[in-house]
């Protein structure tokens, strides 16, 4: 199977999981954890129905990796998620050693500090990401956020 169609296949499984938010009535935006072709962890945002503003489904993924292979570095994992991390985000995945990132839709606010400054692409950061995909099934992840935020307003 080619890089690409391993990469839609789990940025399916990551969209499973944004849906699984959306039901919730959170931002719609789904993360999962791979490491050796294996899901070691996945999650949606949950900012609402945990009262925490750091619940987004990066972090989430990353806190319950780090747990199921008890180690807080994710060494030679990939992240799969539905839209460009935020700085904090961006942040904590360089800090958990994540090998790879792959992500969906793109932020075009000019209001997120990803805008200014995207600790993602940042190489001479010690322990910046080996490799990083964008644009993972781009029309479907972008809809789902659209038509969320469409319905919000």
């Amino acid at each position: 199977m080619s890089r690409m169609n391993i990469d839609n296949y789990w940025m399916k499984k990551a969209l499973k999981q944004a849906y699984f938010g959306k039901k919730n009535g959170e931002i719609p935006i789904g993360s999962i954890l791979i490491k050796d072709n294996k899901i070691i962890s996945s999650s949606f945002n949950s900012c609402i129905k945990l009262c925490d503003t750091s619940a987004h489904a990066e972090l989430l993924a990353i806190r319950k990796g780090g747990k199921k292979l008890k180690n807080y570095r994710l060494y030679y994992t990939t992240l799969y998620v539905t839209h460009e991390p935020c700085l904090m985000c961006s942040a904590a995945i360089i800090s958990a050693r994540i090998y790879r990132l792959v992500y969906g839709s793109y932020s075009t606010k000019k209001c997120n500090f990803s805008y200014f400054m995207n600790l993602l692409y940042i190489h001479q950061i010690k322990h910046h990401l080996k490799d990083i995909t964008s644009g993972i099934l781009l029309s479907e992840c972008s809809e789902l956020l659209k038509k969320f935020f469409k319905k919000k307003r």
